[in-house]
């Protein structure tokens, strides 16, 4: 079990997740400037091209650890620069349907291709990459089910 007793700010692992993600946003805004996308819009593309096929707006969420609140302007940015359609479908209109343009099918591969080039410039070898990938994914997965308990817990104390 661990025993952390926080001291100093670079010695946390907060601290650190925190900066890597703010350097990361940086990264891709400049690898991806050309094509006038961020990072958030360039993650949902990711989602979009890999399942080719419209998508409710819930569902896309969830695979992006965003609410509707969050995804909602991004969306319609995204649609506004010609990236996604979004429709409307059901009785009340409630659902909404995101689907690629072909401009984004189109630049698929640029795009791709433009962050492949982006990314070869890191210090980093691909056993590294994947080694950090399989790091932070571990981190997330423990969080998530760490905060899962904490909630848990959290909703019996209210109603016990």
């Amino acid at each position: 079990m661990l025993n952390h007793k926080p001291e100093k700010l670079e010695d946390e692992l907060c601290f650190s997740i925190y900066s890597a993600q703010r350097f990361y946003n940086h990264f891709y805004t400049e690898s991806l400037r050309q094509y006038k996308l961020t990072y958030p819009q360039y993650i949902t593309l990711l989602v979009l091209w890999e399942d080719q096929r419209p998508m409710m707006i819930k569902e896309l969420g969830r695979r992006l650890n965003l609410d509707t609140g969050t995804l909602t302007p991004l969306l319609k940015r995204m649609e506004k620069n010609g990236w996604i359609t979004r429709s409307r479908t059901g009785e009340d209109g409630r659902k909404v349907f995101i689907e690629l343009t072909d401009h984004a099918r189109n630049l698929e591969e640029n795009v791709k291709e433009r962050v492949s080039v982006s990314m070869s410039s890191l210090e980093m070898d691909n056993e590294e990459y994947k080694k950090n990938v399989a790091i932070i994914r571990e981190i997330s997965e423990k969080l998530y089910k760490t905060n899962r308990k904490l909630e848990e817990l959290e909703r019996q104390a209210n109603f016990g």
